[in-house]
């Protein structure tokens, strides 16, 4: 039997046969009788059952942890395992030669490459956005959905994972650079992908094996297409490069079907069918072309399947706790739901998004693509702006620079989350090209709470992200914005955090007795309660607030003490030159008068209390009014400074316009006098 395409850099030359027991090519060039389907089908059920490269065992013959079955000969090849970190540890076997027909060398990628291509996704949902990346990229071609959902696999029942849009599908030579390495044909600047890599390690983290249906219209040319990327088939058949089994099909406008589109002969396309018969979870041709009933007239169709397990031997990806959505295996238990503040923290989406795809695809986008749907399982993924659960929201525009060039402009919403301190989240939300790339990016660190609570949202198109898309480059550039993050949390913790009640850890650095907000030592007459007065107003009018209810209490209780030793030390200095008798009764007479006098003073302080309160709790109101207004100003402030930027645009396009105008008015003014001339000389 000699092996399917290869993938040699998307080139179609054919490879030398490497069996010398051939499988008698399919007679039929358009379609197959069922005569010859069932013996087709026999002959597969034959091969598996007596082929020592046998594929991953069945479902029944599967050990109980998920591994497969290990062959008994010592030359078959090592057995697939189901958990994905594990699935690449084995030694790669012999590799024989092999060259094109026109001789010439060609690049070679052995199968564990798949695998550890793949590793670059750590995670399961991060793989499913790469993939749900390029139906957002087909909005270019007409694209207005996607749907993701749960397919079972007719061969053993087993769940598998279906993603299907109805964007403008591949032709053959689109589907081949599609499952080869390094190719791109994405050049818009709007265009999510980039390295031409994404969906073979994407595919390959979530499960085993994929396969593809794709049908397409190219210069008035209707084709569709089906593909088949196998891990498991490149283990089990011990092949030191990757295969790849295609065929096509073109349309026939005069018989209205879809015909066998053999690109060099119909042995290498009966040879490519019957390797998916064997290993995809169709068994007939009649199966793998119903699989086009759902794509339409254009679009895409994937199936994942032998998903991973994971280290507890359950599949990774979890189709049954949540009808409605896809969630990864035991991701939730590791939620702690310890008083009120977790269990609101613990259901925010910051912590959800997690381990719920629904959740997490609804920050996926930064402005969701107009008349475009994401279909979880049925139901409609509604997004979420995370901007929208900011309290106290500011706007701060950023503008890096590298060697003294202003990079871009970079607009952060900040603010913090409504119901802080009870939840308590925070970071930043770093989007590229309206993607999602790094979810509540933590920049403050430190032991003491600063920043708590604090979140915000930007789109950094200036710097690069990595290629599994969940992280950036360590760039300069992502350095120094790094770097202005964390300023820009710490600075409107400080101006903001006692709206939501968290105490300002920031205190006012002493430097003597006359530094301010440190008077309270100070006091010794009512004047000098009168100047404290004056000192808390004028702190209070800074970035650090006082409590006002405290300055209050203090003085109150250092006035006090102040007044009565001042009250005493007055009929003392009285008393001196007096008689014992007469000194005796005045000093009872001074003591009734002071605690008199103190129990006045008393009364009058605790009035004066409740009135400092109220001018504290009306400061304060006043303060917060101010912070508003401010906002109010500083966004007129970015529209006037938007509105001048067109209106200077405009000014230049009417100026090009006008001057235009006149050059072509000068040009009619002389021919209209050329054709005066003329008139008079006639």
């Amino acid at each position: 039997m000699s092996f399917p395409d290869v993938i040699d850099l998307s080139s179609d030359e054919e490879i030398e046969e490497a069996h010398a027991n051939d499988v008698k090519p399919l007679l039929s060039a358009n379609s197959l009788s069922k005569c010859e389907e069932y013996a087709i089908k026999q002959e597969v059920e034959e091969r598996r059952s007596s082929n020592s490269c046998s594929c991953i065992s069945e479902q029944g013959s599967s050990s109980a942890n998920g591994f497969a079955s290990p062959p008994g000969s010592p030359g078959s090849p090592v057995p697939l395992c189901r958990q994905f970190w594990k699935s690449g540890d084995y030694e790669p076997r012999q590799a024989f030669a092999q060259v094109s027909q026109s001789g010439t060398d060609r690049l070679r990628i052995h199968p564990k490459f798949l695998h550890s291509n793949a590793t670059s996704h750590k995670w399961a949902f991060g793989a499913i956005a790469e993939l749900l990346d390029n139906a957002v990229d087909e909005l270019q071609n007409g694209a207005t959905f996607v749907v993701i959902d749960k397919f079972i696999n007719p061969r053993n029942g087993n769940p598998a994972l279906l993603i299907r849009d109805d964007g403008g599908g591949m032709d053959p030579e689109s589907l081949r650079r599609c499952m080869s390495f390094g190719f791109s044909d994405k050049h818009s600047d709007s265009s999510i992908g980039q390295y031409g890599n994404g969906f073979k390690t994407s595919t390959m983290r979530l499960g085993a094996d994929v396969i593809v249906f794709s049908r397409c219209t190219k210069k008035r040319i209707l084709t569709q297409s089906i593909g088949l990327l196998s891990y498991t088939f490149l283990r089990q058949t011990g092949c030191d490069d990757i295969v790849v089994p295609a065929v096509d099909y073109e349309f026939d406008p005069h018989t209205t079907l879809f015909e066998r589109l053999c690109r060099h002969n119909t042995k290498q396309f009966s040879d490519n069918l019957l390797m998916l018969l064997k290993w995809s979870p169709f068994s007939t041709e009649a199966e793998l072309l119903k699989q086009f009933d759902e794509v339409g007239p254009h679009g895409t169709k994937i199936i994942v399947y032998n998903l991973w397990f994971n280290d507890d031997g359950h599949m990774e990806l979890d189709f049954e706790s949540d009808p409605k959505d896809i969630t990864i295996c035991g991701a939730h238990r590791s939620v702690q739901k310890n008083g009120k503040g977790s269990v609101l923290t613990q259901k925010y989406i910051a912590n959800r998004l997690h381990y719920s795809l629904r959740a997490y695809i609804s920050i996926l986008y930064l402005h969701s693509p107009e008349h475009f749907r994401i279909i979880l399982r049925g139901q409609v993924v509604e997004p979420h702006h995370i901007a929208n659960d900011l309290i106290y929201r500011e706007c701060v525009l950023y503008k890096p620079q590298v060697g003294g060039v202003m990079e871009a402009a970079v607009i952060t919403t900040i603010g913090f989350l409504e119901g802080a301190p009870d939840i308590n989240v925070h970071g930043f939300n770093i989007y590229h090209k309206n993607r999602l790339i790094l979810p509540f990016k933590g920049v403050a660190n430190n032991s003491y709470g600063k920043g708590r609570g604090v979140v915000g949202v930007l789109e950094a198109n200036f710097i690069k992200p990595t290629h599994d898309k969940q992280d950036f480059e360590k760039s300069n550039l992502y350095q120094k914005l790094e770097t202005r993050l964390k300023e820009m949390t710490y600075e409107y913790w400080d101006l903001h955090c006692h709206l939501v009640g968290y105490d300002n850890k920031k205190k006012p650095t002493t430097s003597g007795p006359a530094a301010p907000g440190h008077h309270m030592h100070q006091l010794r007459t009512s004047s000098s309660l009168q100047q404290v007065k004056m000192n808390s107003g004028a702190l209070a009018s800074s970035q650090l607030l006082p409590n006002p209810n405290v300055s209050a209490s203090n003085r109150v209780v250092t006035a006090l003490t102040v007044q009565m030793k001042s009250t005493a030390g007055q009929f003392s200095n009285c008393d001196a030159g007096l008689p014992l008798k007469r000194k005796h009764e005045s000093h009872n007479a001074a003591a009734d008068a002071s605690k008199r006098q103190a129990k006045s003073n008393a009364a009058g302080l605790g009035s004066t209390q409740k009135h400092d309160r109220g001018i504290g709790q009306k400061r304060m109101h006043e303060i917060k009014t101010m912070i508003l207004e401010n906002k109010k100003l500083r966004k007129q402030c970015l529209e006037y400074e938007l509105m001048e930027k067109q209106l200077k645009l405009k000014e230049q396009k009417f100026r090009s316009e006008l001057q235009e105008v006149q050059e072509l008015y000068k040009k009619l003014l002389v021919q209209l006098r050329s054709l005066d001339e003329v008139k008079v000389e006639k």
